[in-house]
């Protein structure tokens, strides 16, 4: 129990921190802290990351706040789970629509896997798909593919669709399904492929979809591994800041940033090439922080992976 004690007063310790980048008033810091908590106690490995990287715990429990996200079990929204020797924050395929729909993106939204005997057919990116399947069936075959379909504010359908290689080739680039690949270590592809797919189409959806500064937030939060993420933590200072803003995201910047991070899902050379191409009025568009974000989608060739 002596163990537990830091780890009880580094989380309880993060309260004045969480309530200054909250993002949704329907969060609650105690019932949050409590749910870490929680997560920690049901985990030994991830007790222990925690014990020897308290400083990562802190972000987490403060990310939740700046994301505007949820602990909650019953919501399956995000996760506290240890990687690369530190604790992130995770979140899930439902957590990032449930953001969309409450910052008003889009009205909802419905990610779903493709089988084989399914019938399966899409009638524009502007247009609900066809999807005829028998939910009973005790064998419909092998995932072919998924898709998520949104309805926006405006009362438009948006569909994206991803085909298993499409998903496979981005799960090949991750960290996580190397490490599975070199040292048998468990992870999400391996123990919920369905998730990781659903997830996966999302992120690379949510790009078409109408702006929502909490979605990008959260997004870019996932594409750098759920390091330090939105909240930094200065570990000189006892404050803590949020993100600086990327400059302003214009109709014209959202396309080129767009193309970008698509282009760097192909790794840092191809991302180098085509930064060279872009005139200076182009660069600043996208800004540092937007550069440092794709270089870090390259360098890990996974812009639409969560490791």
């Amino acid at each position: 129990m002596n163990q537990i004690v830091p780890i009880e007063d580094s989380i309880y310790g993060t309260k004045d921190a969480f309530a200054s980048v909250l993002t949704d008033r329907s969060i609650n810091f105690d019932r949050e802290a409590e749910f870490a908590l929680q997560a920690l106690y049901g985990n030994d490995y991830a007790m222990k990351i925690a014990m020897q990287n308290r400083q990562s715990v802190i972000n987490a429990v403060v990310n939740i706040a700046a994301i505007g996200i949820s602990l909650n079990p019953a919501k399956r929204q995000a996760y506290l789970v240890p990687r690369d020797g530190k604790i992130c924050l995770d979140i899930s395929y439902m957590g990032l629509l449930d953001l969309a729909i409450d910052s008003g993106s889009i009205r909802w939204g419905q990610a779903e896997l493709v089988y084989e005997t399914d019938a399966f057919a899409l009638n524009g990116v502007d247009q609900q798909p066809t999807h005829k399947r028998n939910p009973f069936a005790k064998d419909r075959g092998d995932v072919v593919g998924v898709y998520v379909v949104v309805k926006t504010a405006d009362g438009d359908y948006l569909t994206t669709a991803m085909a298993v290689d499409e998903i496979n080739a981005i799960r090949d680039r991750s960290s996580a399904w190397k490490a599975w690949v070199a040292k048998q270590k468990s992870c999400p592809w391996v123990t919920d492929w369905g998730e990781m797919a659903k997830k996966t189409v999302v992120k690379r959806a949510y790009k078409y979809w109408p702006k929502s500064d909490r979605l990008d937030q959260a997004i870019h939060h996932l594409n750098t591994d759920g390091g330090e993420g939105l909240a930094v933590i200065e570990a000189q200072h006892p404050q803590y800041k949020a993100m600086p803003a990327p400059p302003e995201d214009t109709p014209e910047r959202l396309a080129l940033y767009a193309t970008l991070s698509d282009v760097a899902t192909a790794g840092p050379e191809a991302l180098a090439a085509a930064w060279a191409k872009l005139s200076k009025e182009q660069r600043t568009m996208i800004g540092h922080a937007g550069l440092d974000a794709l270089k870090a989608e390259a360098e890990k060739a996974a812009a639409e992976v969560v490791e």
